[in-house]
């Protein structure tokens, strides 16, 4: 129980002890702090159950609260607002108790199995702007959760089934057709063969034949036929796909590892081919399935629609599975293979309909039980100055490499070439970089579109994410410089910079349980500005290192290393790395 619930629930006794029951308490931090620090506002609810005087009320609950050394400054104000603020030796009991266990503050939930889809990559095409957001909001929710007391599988869910890898297939034979992958004698181990082909190269073929196949009718049927190969695990062709994806997932990897995104699973759209029969019989035999023009359509609409939902394309004409049934197939999958209690889905607003479809076809055949919640977690864009999807600087689609190398050569501008070694400033720039990008995406709410300005969100000043590293990094410093000290508790901490970062730190509780409720990241990102920002007025009023009263000395000390575990925690659960220097 965090020491907030604690206090509240105490609270709820000392009204007890005032002679009257409340089932939960309207404690609220006060817009006048020269009245109090939080105001109690349960008087006027009271006097309605117990018909009397709400400011008598009020005077009674006062007076319990003044025989507690938990609580100063109580007074009344208008009909029966009860004003108080938190006495200096409390204070200092929370900073030694958080110190002490972090967790102390923090509310774990009722366990749950969750597995969250936040990845999305489309093997053998460069990862771009657009994955930023599901693998930011996604990870940083998935440690939330965990944080919280949930068990969190994260699926990378990578698209390397379909028609698109049929293409890059196709177009690897027409450049390379003496490959023993397309030689039908071949008895060899294709596993122990080496593709010619890279990565880069990979990006460079799937574009390619994606157009040849808009451009050219005859070139999309045999992409079409490639495929059906693929699908059948027709030897060679097969072989090859695997070894595709291979190349193109060991560089995805690389990207991600670079976002500090850390997938439990690493499956794909592939993975769930294996369930295709199952689920075919499952919608057949439920009588679910309808023919359309030579395809298979299970029909969504109810009565109560107020705008048309289109039926799910279940089996295409020319027989093949169709990608919103590999999704269902995955569902499938997941509840036979990990019997989730809940299936988050981080993807992007425009696919909202999309999951619409795949949730309500999901209930229409029972795939999963209805205790078990899907929920499709969409967020809006991240746009250039123009307002528009961010762009390179030609107008072409931005690689989410490229994105990362633009914010570097912003932050490389920023390392103190003083504190960071020269061999250093490449990863250290890379660790404020990538804190940049993801400070930026989760200060918005997840679903509003947001414009990212290199130069403003990659400074030192202000709402950023290296401001925030530099900051914590300072503290590091003068604790790692403190070391000499026996500051084991705190014992006085008489300032008003001091009791605002206490205040500030016994909200942790709300922040992260609203942050999970919302399923998004502003909250805690403004939450660590705010405290971040306390520290910093804190620090700048006093000097920890030479104070000379030893009791003062020893509390700021522990007040920095309380506030240094809560920003390293909250920083870890964003995906945001601290590097020792910058």
């Amino acid at each position: 129980m965090s020491i907030l619930k604690e206090l509240i629930n105490d609270l709820k006794e000392n009204v007890k002890k005032a002679g009257y029951e409340v089932e939960t308490l309207a404690i609220e931090p006060s817009n006048r702090r020269d009245l109090g620090e939080y105001q109690l506002n349960d008087a006027m609810q009271l006097a309605r159950t117990y018909h009397e005087n709400p400011r008598e009320i009020a005077t009674k609950i006062a007076a319990v609260l003044e025989t507690d050394d938990r609580f100063e400054n109580i007074n009344i104000a208008g009909p029966g607002f009860i004003n108080i603020s938190l006495s200096e030796k409390y204070a200092t009991e929370i900073i030694n108790r958080m110190n002490q266990d972090l967790f102390s503050n923090i509310d774990k939930k009722e366990k749950k199995k969750v597995i969250i889809d936040y990845g999305g990559a489309n093997v053998a095409k460069a990862l771009h702007v657009g994955h930023l957001r599901s693998a930011n909001i996604g990870e940083a929710i998935k440690r939330l959760a965990k944080t919280l007391g949930y068990e969190v599988l994260g699926d990378a869910h990578l698209g390397d089934y379909g028609r698109p890898l049929g293409l890059v297939v196709l177009e690897i034979q027409k450049m390379y057709p003496e490959l023993p992958y397309f030689d039908p004698d071949y008895s060899g181990n294709f596993e122990e063969l080496t593709l010619p082909i890279t990565n880069e190269d990979l990006e460079k073929i799937y574009p390619l034949a994606s157009q040849k196949a808009k451009e050219d009718e005859a070139y999309l049927e045999e992409g079409r036929i490639v495929t059906t190969k693929i699908q059948k695990h027709e030897r060679g062709y097969y072989d090859l796909w695997k070894k595709v994806v291979e190349i193109s997932k060991e560089d995805i990897k690389k990207v991600y590892d670079m976002l500090h995104t850390e997938f439990e699973l690493w499956l794909g759209e592939s993975d769930a081919a294996a369930y295709f029969d199952e689920l075919y019989k499952i919608f057949d035999s439920k009588g679910l399935l309808v023919d359309s023009q030579g395809a298979k359509i299970v029909e969504l609409s109810e009565e109560e629609d107020k705008a048309p939902i289109p039926p799910l394309l279940f089996v295409k004409s020319n027989g093949t599975m169709s990608y919103e049934t590999t999704d269902l197939a995955t569902i499938l999958q997941r509840k036979k293979d990990f019997n989730p209690d809940e299936m988050w889905y981080v993807v992007d607003n425009r696919q909202g309909l999309h999951f619409e479809q795949i949730f309500r076809a999901t209930r229409k055949a029972q795939l999963v039980d209805d205790k078990v919640a899907l929920e499709h977690i969409g967020f809006g864009t991240m746009n250039g100055k123009d307002g528009k999807p961010f762009k390179t600087r030609d107008g072409g689609v931005m690689s989410l490499k490229g994105l990362i190398e633009l914010v570097k050569e912003e932050t490389l501008k920023r390392i103190n070439p003083e504190t960071v070694p020269e061999d250093e400033k490449d990863s250290v720039a890379t660790d404020v970089a990538i804190a940049a990008l993801k400070y930026a995406d989760f200060l918005p709410y997840r679903e509003t579109d947001y414009v990212f300005e290199v130069e403003k969100f990659a400074d030192l000043e202000g709402k950023t994410g290296p401001y925030l590293l530099y900051s914590t990094i300072r503290m590091k410093s003068l604790l790692k410089k403190a070391e000499g000290i026996d500051a084991k508790e705190a014992k006085v901490l008489p300032g008003e910079t001091e009791k605002n970062i206490v205040l500030t730190l016994l909200e942790l509780p709300n922040v992260l349980n609203k942050s999970l409720e919302s399923r998004s990241l502003n909250d805690i990102a403004e939450y660590l500005f705010n405290l971040t920002s306390y520290y910093n007025k804190f620090y700048a009023e006093n000097k920890v290192l030479t104070e000379e009263n030893k009791d003062l000395q020893e509390s700021w000390i522990v007040l920095t290393e309380t506030v240094y575990k809560v920003n390293s925690m909250l920083l870890d659960i964003l995906g945001i790395k601290v590097p020792e220097k910058m």
